[in-house]
């Protein structure tokens, strides 16, 4: 229950709504949307946190989750109910779309790494599901594989009926292709004619009127074709007419479309029966993909709001740090500025808190903000608070808040709020948290407060929870005095004169008004009669309280200061703990290590002992000299056996020096064998990087040469697949693909290139010279229109050849339409020019075929 009617209005939940209408992918979860309630119900507001938790973390662990098909085909559905009803091409292409959605969210919720297996008592153990929630809701959820399938034979991947849906299908269509493929080569054969008498215009083709091909032709030529008048132009300088030749086939061709029409109807019909018996069970999908838009939406906005899912326990109580009013934090991040989170706590010992503190302190902001959190939290919601929350549910939410004056009822702001605290008392119980803002104004100040104060009792009494703000002194004082009410204040800096945002339970707030009144600037005299008229008792207690909740929060910054400290202090000495542990145990290992090292000495030396005394006893030495080398021996032993202990360190740290120094030496000889393979590979890489350097593309300034030439030149420009070269002086355009990259030189060698580039084209200057006149005087098009025959290749032989000097990448040869003799002749002679790459007719709006192209 909520109250008033307006409540989400109040507390903003319809902007909320509104952001989640604006994630949900269909008009399936928008309706879902709509549907979200409240629920006091802990178990079930848990299961849906549970769901958008988890959908989260799908979102994070399956790449393939299928999001991209969410069609509302409700409609469709339940419109085929009806007998010899069928579904529309479009229709059956979004079924088949959203059902293969439905199948494959459904396979995944539904899939378990565990599968059944007996135990050794015969009982099967459950499987375990990877989002359990989720599973819940998709475990009923039928999919329909075998429709898919059918419909996939029925439609092609762009939604159309496929050719070979059917026999009779197949059979219509290539008889319509046959028959318009002949209308087409009968038109065309027309058209030739007409364009050949001068009937119709040269880049006129067939066009379609009323499904019917037709040709256009001018009003004043329209007998000269024989056929029927289907229509004409907007202008009325053409008209349209359908040949006597073709008419009978285009009537078979609208014949074969209406067959084809029929067999479509048929084919989607007979599927539409096939559907019918699953209507319910489609329809019950199609819920259950309604809910998972609605998931993913809360996941979407719970990712930008930065929001959680919390745990809910089943009795009411808050105790929330770092809360955010979402609302709030979207709307100063738009102004670039940053929400200050706040730290709530409704508990049984602290139910209602009555919070005090300047205007534009931010005590509203507080109200709704527990508001709006614990509504959107018993909806389901995802709210911004800090994973160390701890949240309860409430069976009654009610506000009074802003001005409820209504003059319908003939109500003012003050008696809308008497009639509000009314219906409040009447529901109040442990079960309900109640958000008055202003509690008690309206009304002359005396008796306000003091029904007020009578309201609060009562509220007490019912052991009702909530948040109230005023500005009533009796108020703050009613709070010390009573079990289960707590004081909190909006903290303000006295130095700065600004709000600080920040709620502090446990001290009364001062409204600071005097210290506003003096920042806004009202005269000084003004302040001090009104300091005269409330009397000094006061304005001093208002200063006592300012300097409490100032020292209260001077020592509170310096009590985190210090806890700070300590948890860095801890974490210090933790550290060198650690490493004293590790210092230990790296000494262990270099014990243990040396020791073993020893012991290998030690074998090396038992068996050098051992040939020793097999020496001394082929050489029949004495016994007493065999002794003495054992008891040196086991003397040895007994002193590599202690070698683990804190005397012998010093030892065992110079035979680890002489380890160390012979690692050392072996290190400086493999870094020098490493630097010689260093040096071999540098030279490796010069050679790969030379071999890079001709294969790379060509850019202005580099060394080149013309493919299968040895005259080297330098490239001066580039445009497009085109380039400048200068070749002994010469500058030449051609493409780049007939260009290599010639290997660079010294100056002085680029210098004797060049000269030797000179001599190898014999070019003087003065040739050079009248080239470069002949490049800045030549014209791309040559117009031969008019001319023979031979004198017109003569023409273009000269004009390609001049074309193909001056480096030129595309010219054009008008030699008009006429009877395409002077095109034929032309295009034959360009086919036999090696330097040609392309020619083709200039674009229709251009000229046409009247007009040759051609690119080098």
């Amino acid at each position: 229950m909520t109250y008033p009617d307006n409540f989400e209005q109040k507390i903003g939940f319809n902007e909320i709504r509104n952001l989640l209408r604006e994630r949900c992918l269909s008009t399936l979860g928008k309706e879902q949307v709509e549907k979200m309630h409240f629920s006091s119900d802990a178990d079930e507001v848990n299961e849906w946190l549970l769901q958008t938790r988890e959908f989260r973390r799908l979102m994070e662990e399956v790449e393939d989750f299928p999001l991209q098909y969410f069609y509302d085909v409700r409609e469709s559905i339940v419109r085929i109910r009806v007998e010899n009803t069928h579904l529309e091409e479009d229709e059956l292409f979004d079924l088949r779309r959203s059902l293969s959605t439905i199948d494959g969210i459904v396979k995944i919720l539904n899939h378990s790494d565990d599968d059944e297996a007996e135990q050794e008592d015969g009982w099967r153990r459950e499987k375990k599901y990877p989002y359990p929630a989720l599973h819940r809701l998709s475990a009923d959820v039928m999919s329909f594989p075998q429709l898919v399938q059918r419909i996939d034979q029925i439609l092609d991947k762009f939604g159309k009926i496929r050719d070979n849906a059917t026999p009779e299908l197949l059979q219509i269509r290539r008889e319509l292709a046959k028959t318009e493929g002949s209308i087409s080569r009968t038109l065309y054969g027309i058209l030739r004619a007409a364009q050949s008498e001068g009937v119709v215009e040269k880049d006129v083709t067939p066009t379609l009127r009323d499904g019917r091909l037709v040709i256009p032709v001018i009003p004043t030529l329209k007998r000269k074709i024989k056929g029927i008048v289907h229509d004409e132009s907007a202008t009325g300088r053409t008209v349209f007419i359908e040949p006597t030749e073709v008419v009978e086939a285009n009537n078979r061709v609208r014949e074969l479309e209406g067959e084809e029409r029929k067999e479509i109807i048929r084919i989607l019909t007979d599927f539409t029966n096939k559907v019918r018996p699953f209507l319910r069970e489609i329809l019950d999908s199609y819920r259950f993909l309604a809910i998972i838009d609605l998931i993913q939406a809360k996941a979407k906005l719970a990712e930008t709001q930065q929001a959680i899912e919390p745990e809910v326990e089943a009795h009411p109580h808050v105790d929330w740090t770092r809360a955010i009013h979402p609302l709030l934090r979207l709307s100063l991040e738009k102004k670039g500025e940053k929400v200050v989170p706040l730290d709530i706590m409704l508990t049984q010992e602290k139910r209602i808190l009555i919070i005090s503190g300047p205007n534009a302190g931010g005590k509203s902001v507080c109200l709704k903000t527990v508001g709006l959190l614990q509504y959107m939290l018993q909806c389901g919601l995802s709210i911004p608070v800090s994973e160390r929350s701890k949240t309860g549910v409430f069976q009654n939410i009610m506000i009074d808040i802003g001005d409820e004056q209504s003059l319908e009822n003939d109500l003012s702001t003050y008696s809308s709020h008497l009639l509000n605290m009314k219906n409040m008392m009447k529901a109040a119980n442990g079960d309900t948290i109640i958000l008055i803002d202003e509690f008690g104004t309206g009304t002359e100040p005396g008796i306000g407060g003091a029904i007020a104060e009578a309201v609060l009792d009562r509220f007490c009494q019912q052991g009702a929870y909530g948040v109230i703000t005023t500005h009533y002194q009796n108020l703050k004082h009613f709070a010390d005095s009573h079990e289960g009410v707590a004081n909190g204040a909006m903290l303000y800096d006295r130095h700065e004169m600004k709000a600080l945002f920040q709620l502090a339970i446990g001290r009364p707030g001062s409204s600071f008004a005097i210290e506003i009144a003096r920042k806004i600037g009202l005269p000084e005299e003004v302040i001090k009669e009104a300091s005269d008229i409330v009397g000094s008792e006061y304005i001093q207690s208002d200063k006592y309280l300012q300097d409490i909740v100032r020292d209260k929060r001077y020592w509170e910054n310096k009590r985190q200061s210090i806890h700070q400290r300590e948890k860095d202090m801890e974490k210090t000495i933790s550290r060198y703990e650690s490493d004293i542990e590790d210092i230990e145990r790296s000494r262990k290992q270099i014990l243990a290590k040396a020791k073993q090292q020893a012991e290998e000495l030690l074998k090396e030396s038992n068996k050098k002992i051992e040939n020793a005394i097999r020496e001394i006893r082929e050489k029949q030495a004495e016994k007493e000299e065999t002794k003495r080398i054992r008891q040196e021996l086991d003397a040895f032993k007994e002193e590599m056996q202690d070698i683990d202990t804190k005397e012998n360190d010093d030892k065992i740290a110079r035979k680890i020096a002489q380890i160390q120094q012979r690692k050392e030496r072996h290190a400086k000889r493999k870094a020098e064998k490493t630097q010689n393979q260093e040096k071999a590979a540098a030279a490796l890489r010069s050679a790969v990087n030379k071999t890079q350097q001709e294969n790379r593309p060509l850019s202005v300034g580099d060394t080149v040469r013309i493919k299968g030439l040895s005259t080297i030149g330098t490239i001066e420009s580039i445009a497009g697949d085109m380039a400048t070269a200068v070749f002994g002086g010469m500058r030449t355009k051609m493409r780049l693909n007939r260009l290599e990259h010639a290997v660079a030189t010294t100056e002085t060698d680029k210098t004797e290139q060049r000269k030797e580039n000179l001599g190898s084209y014999g070019i003087s200057t003065e040739t050079r010279n009248t080239i470069d006149k002949h490049k800045t005087n030549f014209h791309q098009d040559l117009d031969i229109r008019g001319m023979r025959g031979d004198e017109a290749l003569n023409a273009v032989q000269y004009f390609i050849d001049d074309a193909i000097l001056v480096g030129m990448p595309r010219v054009r040869i008008l030699h008009g339409k006429g009877n395409g003799i002077l095109r034929q002749l032309i295009r034959q002679y360009l086919s036999s020019v090696p330097n040609v790459t392309h020619f083709a007719d200039e674009h229709v709006q251009f000229g046409g075929a009247g007009i040759t192209v051609v690119d080098f």
